[in-house]
């Protein structure tokens, strides 16, 4: 964090992109700097999920052409899980995997979602604001992950993606899959898969829980969707917003990033952030339904709404009134 803080404050000179290899007390971080040098708003950092790299999972959602005023106003930090980035060398035998990680707006998916959700439990001054996408806060024994007995590439897509997905075989999915399985790192995925599933419970309750406002999201009817809801429960209703994507998959990030930026936007507005950001899409919309499920496309919500109009500017929700977002 020392490392990134260093590179943070005195590297980032434009919005050009650009990357660094970071020392750390648990091995070489692969980090790529995005965006624009900024002392006045924290820095956003991302986590990928286990399969993919930075690039891989958030370059579609990143360089979307309605993000562009987000990366144009915010420092961008990508961090490659240790030995995770294209061309990593293996690593030496015996490595441990520990979770790593300044004052951000974490925005993680899968793995990354939990070791961001753990760092900032652990450092709540830390994290102004947590984005959690396919968050799963319980404990998972390796043993029973090792029951399955699928390879590492068949787990990782089946706990990833609906079997629908996985029988319509799209190109997300077949790209998902021989990004594992082609991998030179591959036994590196495999550690990073192991040290995942062995994570422990997080326990959060109502009582303890992030300090910060967050946005869970996750795809409807992904396999990560029932965690999400139960993650959700736990939170505290007064910080929390809950984004659930319709035919969004297990990877909302890179097959919904029009609806994910959006919400994004309103995400950082509610903290105080981007107050005249234009919001395209809603701004469209003759009203905005703001209640405990709210449509993003404008469309009847499913339970009691509270309607304000929409023209003469907007009103971002604020982080301190628990949503469902169906898209």
């Amino acid at each position: 964090l020392q490392s990134l803080r260093r590179i943070h404050c005195t590297q980032i000179i434009s919005i050009s992109l650009t990357e660094h290899s970071v020392e750390t007390p648990h091995g070489v971080l692969h980090v790529t700097l995005h965006g624009t040098r900024t002392t006045r708003r924290p820095a956003i950092l991302t986590f990928h999920d286990v399969g993919l790299d930075s690039k891989s999972c958030f370059s579609p959602l990143f360089k979307f052409e309605e993000m562009q005023e987000i990366v144009k106003n915010f420092t961008l930090i990508h961090i490659d899980a240790p030995g995770q980035e294209e061309g990593a060398a293996a690593y030496p035998a015996g490595y441990d995997v520990h979770s790593l990680f300044r004052t951000v707006i974490g925005v993680g998916v899968g793995a990354g979602a939990y070791i961001l959700s753990k760092f900032t439990l652990a450092n709540p001054d830390s994290v102004e604001g947590l984005v959690l996408i396919n968050i799963d806060t319980n404990a998972r024994g390796w043993i029973d992950w090792a029951a399955q007995k699928f390879s590492v590439s068949d787990s990782i897509n089946f706990e990833t993606f609906l079997q629908e997905e996985l029988s319509s075989n799209t190109d997300l999915v077949q790209s998902h899959r021989e990004r594992i399985n082609k991998a030179p790192n591959g036994i590196n995925i495999e550690l990073l898969w192991k040290t995942y599933n062995s994570r422990r419970d997080l326990n959060i309750d109502r009582n303890s829980t992030f300090k910060c406002p967050v946005m869970l999201v996750v795809g409807d009817q992904a396999p990560y969707e029932d965690a999400a809801v139960e993650c959700n429960s736990k939170m505290d209703p007064t910080t929390t917003s809950f984004l659930k994507m319709a035919d969004a998959g297990g990877l909302p990030q890179l097959t919904q990033p029009a609806k994910l930026t959006e919400a994004f936007k309103y995400f950082i507005q509610g903290m105080g952030y981007m107050a005249s950001s234009c919001m395209t899409r809603l701004s469209r919309s003759r009203t905005t339904s703001l209640s405990s499920s709210y449509s993003m496309d404008g469309s009847r919500s499913r339970s009691r709404t509270l309607s304000q109009g929409s023209q003469g500017g907007q009103m971002p929700p604020s982080p301190s009134q628990t949503m469902e977002v169906s898209c």
